[in-house]
């Protein structure tokens, strides 16, 4: 009888789940939408239930189809595995179960006059030592205690042991598991500045500085443990849960990045970017993060990421925001239309700069426009702006790893079916860009842990064979262009901060 894994893709605009079967072929996939909530400027949060109603919506969706007027049930599905939105952070009563707030998404950036303030106290350096981490508001850590502090009654209650901490994947596992289980995989740890990503535990030190108490955190395990198993009223059985890990570690793992120097970026709300540097831990010199690829079987090993706050989420700006396309699909011929000699450049700093800048204050610009610039030209400006965030970290990488050297990059995530903009990329790096035949990578690496740990999924080395490239695209343009074009870039980004920076003078 054919067994089959569910992977939980749990993201920060919908909720997917996906069946493969035993030769990793996609049997069902269902995805649902859910609300996101916009309270003030800089401020964006989820409802934890409806996070979960949607996952398990989606799950039995997903198995129905997979299904298709057959037998399989929850019987026959022999893992799940989880990958999620990373840093957002949800807070919850034991004694109910039920969310305290909201969750906080990683967007967020309420917090961020906190982290000047820690800065300030000289925490930073604490931080990115221990943690590999910026001090950020972009990580859980002071979302935690900003919770804790502004809900009633939260922070005594979280004294007297009575609250729970999770990233969305724990959330989900509480949920699964009828609240028997509240544990996270390594992956999530390390991106809440409370975990030492050498010492692989949750550090006191830094807890006290940010006012966590320890009492809240969950137990943290290898992304190939078994977790816990779902309740059986849930998907139709009893499920053992035996893979976990973060959207961007997952990613890694489905574009088959085990070795050192491989390097994969996921274009999705966001962009991240991410070098596998076997097991050393290179601490950036040029803002990068020192993080965790991946955990497996307790062998940790790490990566160099440059996160970009908006990516994808600057083409829903265009959708939504200015109404300039009606599908996200449109940018592709718009862009084609747009008048080569007008350099308009966007900076989609919406919530803030991501690295290697870490402006959290930032906010977007337009420059270069004309009386002429129209959609085309905006549309050309958004694709060029994710070129351009990512060449800015790959200079960064190059920077503090020789070995990063001139690479080929392997790309994922919605945007990548555009192939302007892959060829944008490709000119921007200078550099080969990949992507595969299979564009359901986090969902696949999620999969694959999951599979793997029960035993119906091939081993690393033969998983990793099965990966294949649908496209190359080599870098064209003209060397002179592709640096006068970054030029701009730089110029922009430079006025942005300028800007910002001003304003929180103005403000203080």
């Amino acid at each position: 009888m054919t067994s089959y894994v569910l992977a939980i893709d749990q993201g920060t605009t919908s909720s997917r789940t996906l069946v493969f079967d035993q030769t990793l072929k996609l049997r069902g996939l269902a995805q649902q939408e859910f609300t996101q909530h916009y309270p003030a400027s800089g401020h964006v949060e989820h409802d934890p239930e409806e996070i979960w109603l949607t996952t398990l919506a989606t799950a039995r969706d997903a198995i129905a189809q997979a299904a298709a007027g057959a037998t399989i049930a929850g019987a026959r599905i022999a893992a799940i595995g989880i990958t999620n939105q990373r840093e957002t952070t949800i807070l919850w009563d034991r004694r109910t179960g039920k969310p305290i707030h909201r969750a906080i998404v990683w967007q967020d950036r309420r917090t961020a006059a906190v982290c000047r303030r820690l800065a300030g106290e000289g925490l930073e350096a604490e931080v990115s030592a221990k943690t590999g981490l910026r001090l950020d508001p972009y990580f859980s850590a002071s979302k935690i205690a900003w919770l804790l502090d502004n809900v009633d009654g939260a922070r005594a209650a979280a004294e007297a042991g009575h609250i729970a901490f999770g990233t969305v994947d724990c959330w989900l596992l509480y949920r699964l598991t009828g609240g028997r289980v509240h544990a996270t995989d390594a992956t999530n740890a390390c991106r809440t500045a409370l975990y030492d990503i050498h010492e692989g535990n949750w550090d006191g030190c830094l807890c006290d500085a940010f006012r966590v108490p320890m009492s809240v955190l969950p137990d943290v395990r290898s992304c190939n443990a078994r977790f816990g198993t779902s309740d059986s009223d849930l998907l139709g059985a009893a499920i053992p849960i035996t893979g976990m890990a973060g959207d961007q570690h997952a990613a890694t793992i489905g574009q088959a990045c085990f070795s050192p120097g491989m390097m994969k970026a996921t274009y999705g709300t966001g962009c991240f970017a991410v070098l596998n540097t076997g097991d050393q831990a290179v601490m950036s010199r040029n803002r990068l993060l020192t993080t965790l690829a991946y955990e497996l079987d307790g062998k940790r090993t790490y990566a160099l990421e440059g996160a970009i706050f908006v990516a994808g989420g600057a083409v829903q700006w265009l959708r939504d925001g200015l109404g300039v396309i009606a599908s996200s699909q449109e940018t592709k011929n718009l862009a084609a239309q747009a008048d080569p000699h007008q350099h308009v450049v966007v900076v989609p700093a919406f919530v803030g700069l991501g690295a290697p800048y870490w402006e959290p204050e930032a906010r977007g610009a337009v420059f270069g426009m004309t009386r002429n610039t129209g959609p085309a030209e905006l549309a050309r400006a958004v694709l060029e702006a994710n070129a351009f965030q990512t060449r800015d970290l790959l200079e960064a990488m190059r920077g503090d790893w020789a070995d990063a050297g001139r690479m080929t990059l392997r790309v994922d995530g919605g945007m990548v079916a555009n192939d302007l903009m892959l060829q944008m990329l490709a000119d921007a790096l200078d550099a080969p860009v990949e992507r595969p035949q299979n564009l359901e990578t986090t969902a696949m690496g999620a999969a694959w842990l999951a599979g793997s740990a029960a035993g119906v999924l091939p081993g690393q080395m033969e998983f990793a064979g099965t990966w294949a490239a649908n496209k190359c695209f080599q870098p064209k343009a003209d060397a002179a262009l592709r640096e006068s074009a970054y030029a701009r870039w730089k110029h922009a980004v430079t006025a942005v901060i300028g800007y910002a920076r001003s304003e929180t003078a103005v403000q203080s």
